[in-house]
């Protein structure tokens, strides 16, 4: 849950963050299996994906995720809606290291921040990581396969992928809900409510991503895991054939580095937590606004972390709303970095050692 503090009577919970209560005890630890298993898996398979310059970047697509996730943007009366981010992850890092991505998030969301219960954790992997990152990356490799070879098209890969994303996930909260929901809400009008929302909130989350794919892809299109092999090799004509131009010279030592990339995006996610995020809507977001029209909310439990130093994206003890709400993004960026590209740099020594034993 984004906050427990109360807003128009009601309980504000961020978009498709499952608080506790809302699923039960044998459903949740069912997906905290599901979810378990994913990352499991996903960590194997981000060994493929990930190498000296990637590892860094995964950390702070993870960090860039979190702090956009605290921009709730209005999506219809009283209703707004906050990007998920699998697309996104998925597209610059690939479908493995974007789970991983989703997973560090909410875990970071849930211990720190007392948002998305602890319980629910597994649910809301399974939603919001596993569901997103299928749906998005599937799509956007077919459409990729279909369009012309060009950056444009990768751009517009990604918006279609990440609008529909977003339903998706509410369709498959629907589901669980459907199996193992606390209250008896016919779920016909649950599956109506929440797509719809969730389709108005998925424009926003394809906006979102298809700017920060394109702006990643203008300047390091070779950073961008969706985008790798895009550029067609350079054609010359010899004696009245077409062949294939000699490769360019090696760059320097240290020119290939993403370091700048990596810079601008982290001063971009410091600014989007620690001050932009303070003028975000303050509207019940998607699952708020039908659990609360559903009476699906009515069984909600108080998180387990409600008394944390950070709960509700403040820190405690700083009267001030504009600096604790700037400093608890601000720690939040940061932590997700560092616990993100910790657990990614563990990962691509995993295949570094595996490459040499071999």
């Amino acid at each position: 849950m984004r906050s427990c503090k109360p807003f128009a009577g009601a309980l504000i919970i961020r978009d498709v963050h499952v608080p506790d209560g809302f699923i039960n005890a044998p459903v949740s630890v069912a997906a905290g299996v599901v979810a378990a298993g994913a990352v499991a898996v996903s960590l194997r398979g981000a060994r493929r994906e990930l190498d000296e310059r990637t590892a860094p970047l995964a950390g702070l697509v993870a960090a860039f995720i979190f702090a956009v996730q605290m921009l709730n943007f209005p999506v219809a009366a009283g209703t707004s809606g906050h990007l998920l981010g699998g697309a996104l992850a998925a597209i610059l890092v690939g479908p493995w290291t974007g789970v991983l991505c989703i997973a560090v998030v909410l875990l970071m969301q849930g211990i720190l921040f007392a948002d998305g219960g602890l319980t629910a954790l597994g649910v809301n992997i399974s939603v919001m990581g596993v569901v997103t990152v299928v749906v998005a990356y599937a799509l956007f490799r077919g459409l990729v396969l279909v369009l012309p070879r060009t950056r444009a098209s990768v751009t517009a890969a990604s918006f279609v992928a990440a609008l529909v994303s977003v339903p998706a996930a509410a369709a498959a909260f629907t589901a669980l809900y459907a199996i193992g929901g606390t209250t008896h809400v016919p779920v016909a009008k649950v599956l109506t409510a929440m797509v719809g929302v969730h389709t108005l909130i998925g424009i926003g989350e394809a906006v979102i991503t298809m700017l920060t794919v394109g702006a990643v892809v203008a300047v390091r299109p070779d950073l961008v895991y969706g985008a790798r092999g895009l550029t067609a090799p350079l054609k010359l004509r010899v004696d009245g054939e077409l062949v294939d131009a000699a490769p360019a010279a090696a760059p320097a030592a240290g020119s290939g580095s993403p370091k700048k990339v990596w810079i601008g995006g982290l001063v971009t996610a410091l600014v989007l937590a620690g001050f932009v995020s303070f003028y975000a809507s303050a509207s019940p977001d998607g699952l708020e606004k039908v659990a609360a029209d559903k009476g699906i909310d009515a069984k909600v439990e108080d998180h387990a972390a409600a008394d944390s130093p950070l709960a509700d994206y403040g820190v405690k003890g700083i009267e001030t709303a504009r600096l604790s709400g700037g400093l608890a993004g601000a720690i939040g960026v940061g932590a997700t970095l560092a616990v993100g590209t910790g657990a990614f740099w563990v990962v691509r020594r995993r295949r570094a050692h595996t490459e040499t034993t071999a």
